[in-house]
């Protein structure tokens, strides 16, 4: 019960939070400038971002309390959504921010929870049931790069009204079943206020979008669900709970895999911004907005159903 009134309580919040800082972003004249690469035509209020970390952090601490795992979530957090608040800064005045800032300090935060030992640490033997621990270096790189690139991943799905929101709030309450069937019941209360606040958020997002939650938004989504899926599914794991947060992100990782071949095959760079992602594909193949979303959503049920059933079965 604790879990759904965590939820609802970010939920609450964000749908509090997401007019005030519309409001303040169009009086700041913070806003995202429309250019060839991006769908919308007129200007949209940033500053949604602030909203979802403000509401999942206020539900985390009042539920959990400061723990190692709130911490990590209020910090390193808090970090990418001032970074992603200079980022979207720029944006407002039609411009981009440089890529190698952005990327120093989304690697300091990928390291950040291997202070608190929030960690891959190994896996159990699906034939032997014998559980195999990594050595240290092993654990703290798995878990560096499974973090920074979450990161990144959920911010490149962040190109259709409603999108990643949406997305996110399917993996995260498919991370919270995971953790509540594990008995994780700290992984369990952030899943749950990640999940609210996302909801919250996509009542205003989902198309015609009134605001977008930008960078310090989905940095900020991307980062979270990597923690909770290493404080949860990732921790002394099996063959079947390392599938778990695969699938229930399996949507925006098959975008960055496809969007990453393409961009090799066509001699670009990787972090070079560009329409190759899946929701540009579709919307040149003569889906709407909606319709795009609709079905990426679907895609990304269908990755979280399976996680489910493969978890419930076979756990």
């Amino acid at each position: 019960m604790i879990y759904w009134l965590a939820a609802i309580c970010s939920l609450v919040l964000s749908v509090l939070f997401v007019p005030l800082f519309r409001s303040l972003a169009l009086k700041l004249g913070f806003v995202d400038q429309p250019n060839k690469r991006k769908i919308h035509r007129k200007p949209i209020p940033l500053m949604g971002g602030t909203a979802i970390y403000l509401s999942c952090c206020i539900a985390i601490v009042s539920f959990l309390g400061l723990e190692p795992l709130s911490i990590t979530i209020l910090i390193g957090g808090g970090v990418l959504v001032i970074i992603g608040l200079m980022d979207d800064a720029f944006k407002s005045k039609g411009r981009d921010f440089p890529v190698w800032p952005r990327v120093i300090f989304y690697a300091a935060v990928a390291a950040f929870p291997l202070i608190y030992d929030i960690q891959i640490m190994g896996i159990r033997n699906p034939a032997s049931g014998i559980y195999i621990s990594f050595p240290e270096w092993v654990s703290a790189i798995a878990t560096f790069f499974w973090i920074f690139a979450l990161i990144n991943m959920i911010n490149f799905i962040d190109g259709v009204d409603g999108l990643a929101s949406g997305v996110c709030t399917l993996a995260a309450f498919t991370l919270l079943i995971a953790a509540l069937v594990k008995g994780q019941n700290d992984t369990a209360l952030v899943a749950a206020s990640l999940g609210g606040a996302s909801i919250g958020f996509l009542a205003y997002n989902f198309y015609p979008a009134r605001i977008f939650m930008g960078d310090a938004g989905a940095t900020f989504l991307g980062y979270t669900l990597a923690v909770v899926a290493v404080d949860g599914a990732f921790k002394k794991a099996t063959f079947v709970t390392v599938l778990v947060p695969l699938l229930a992100l399996g949507l925006p990782i098959m975008d960055t895999a496809i969007v990453m071949i393409r961009r090799l095959i066509a001699g670009k760079g990787l972090h070079v911004a560009d329409k190759m992602h899946t929701h540009h594909t579709l919307m040149r193949w003569g889906l709407n907005q909606v319709q795009t979303v609709s079905f990426l959503y679907l895609i990304a049920a269908l990755f979280s159903l399976l996680s489910i059933l493969l978890l419930l079965t076979t756990g």
